[in-house]
């Protein structure tokens, strides 16, 4: 087991050499070398739709997050935007109440109990704060108040209440903004957990599931798909390469769960792959669905991403649509389901060249290996005529 695991090492390695990219159709970003984890590589999107970037020695490190607070403040977590909503409020009580004390402290009024005061009953720090307070939040307890007394007072007060109208409209809007956020939508939104390989009108498709979980469907949207290629060089760089998957029927009416396809022909980047070679290859299929909510108008991306491992040859999702008498009733349990199918273990490439009635008859015998290898052993007739063969469980 080990010898064999070497060899597949070798020969990846030998094939990552020999590969020439199109530059062309490409988008190429050239990586530096890794530390010490040759032999392991992260994904580049998790399955949640996360990139695991982290910035390092970026320009202007803190910059971009104050000249776009308002952003910054949105997506920071809940526990950060209260202590920081906080702390503005009690630092600007702190502050107007020590402007508050510092007026009385001139006019005197701290010491002289007769002397006309320019706010009644604050003749101490404490009070001042206590004013300050009640001043922003619109308490109004009655015992302290503005006199006409003190003109700089006065114009104190008018700047705290601008003030604290300010704070507080930009604590209902981020807050609002925070609950209405787009990641929460699209965590209602979903791909299927693999994507599948499959005949559809005679020609090989790649195909995943999208579905909306919630009662207020999405009209319309747009998916759309990306290959990443890894490929490294000798000297320990990696290049990452970007290619866009032609998609059929690119705008989505998501009232159902849709099936969306990638037809394996000449100019796909997996027209060359079979059931074999898949494993061996080193990419990532980015998918994401861009749409607009119903609810809110605002716009909202779900994505996910398959590696070769996720996807399964000769497989097909089971039908999750149902008729009823006024209803259609659709059973999202069977959303990650899928059933084998009779698929040749060939390329599309090959599959569509035409084969000899040799190689004919031996596709017939690899066909479901997968089935064959199964401890279970499940009985596949050798006329079969349904489609469905053995249900799988992911």
């Amino acid at each position: 087991m080990e010898q064999r695991r070497v060899k597949v090492v070798k020969m990846s390695t030998e094939r990552e050499e020999q590969i020439a990219i199109d530059t062309f159709h490409t988008t190429i970003h050239t990586l530096g070398r890794q530390n010490g984890s040759e032999g392991r590589r992260l994904r580049y999107m998790q399955k949640d739709g996360r990139f695991p970037v982290v910035f390092q020695k970026a320009p202007g490190e803190w910059c971009p997050y104050l000249m776009d607070i308002f952003t910054t403040l949105v997506e920071i977590r809940w526990r950060v935007m209260l202590l920081i909503f906080s702390l503005s409020y009690i630092i600007s009580w702190l502050f107007f109440g020590l402007c508050y004390w510092l007026i009385a402290y001139v006019h005197r009024d701290l010491e002289n109990l007769d002397n006309k005061p320019c706010v009644e009953n604050v003749r101490s720090f404490t009070a001042a704060f206590l004013f300050s307070l009640e001043t922003q939040a619109t308490i109004g307890y009655g015992f302290r108040g503005m006199t006409e007394n003190c003109m700089v007072a006065i114009i104190v007060v008018t700047i705290q209440d601008v003030f604290s109208c300010f704070i507080d409209t930009i604590v209902i809007g981020i807050a609002v903004a925070k609950m209405a956020s787009a990641r929460k939508r699209a965590q209602t939104v979903g791909f299927s957990s693999c994507a599948v390989v499959n005949l559809r009108d005679g020609a090989f498709c790649l195909s995943w599931r999208l579905g909306d979980f919630r009662g207020n469907h999405i009209l319309e949207g747009t998916a759309r798909a990306q290959l990443v290629r890894y490929v490294k060089h000798p000297l320990g760089s990696i290049v990452l390469s970007y290619q866009d998957l032609h998609i059929q029927n690119r705008d989505i009416v998501l009232a159902t769960p849709a099936t969306i396809i990638h037809r394996l022909e000449a100019g796909s980047p997996l027209y060359n792959l079979g059931p074999e070679d898949l494993l061996e290859e080193d990419f990532e299929l980015v998918v994401s669905f861009t749409y607009t909510g119903d609810s809110t108008g605002m716009l909202h991306q779900t994505r996910t991403s398959y590696t070769p491992a996720d996807i399964r040859w000769g497989q097909r999702f089971q039908d999750m649509l149902r008729l009823g008498k006024k209803h259609y009733k659709v059973d999202y349990a069977l959303f990650n389901e899928t059933t084998w199918v009779q698929v040749p273990m060939l390329s599309a490439e090959e599959y569509n060249r035409g084969r000899s009635p040799a190689e004919s008859s031996r596709s017939r015998r690899n066909l479901l290996p997968s089935v064959k290898r199964s401890r279970d052993r499940c009985p596949v007739k050798p006329d079969v005529t349904e489609e469905v063969i053995q249900e799988v469980r992911l």
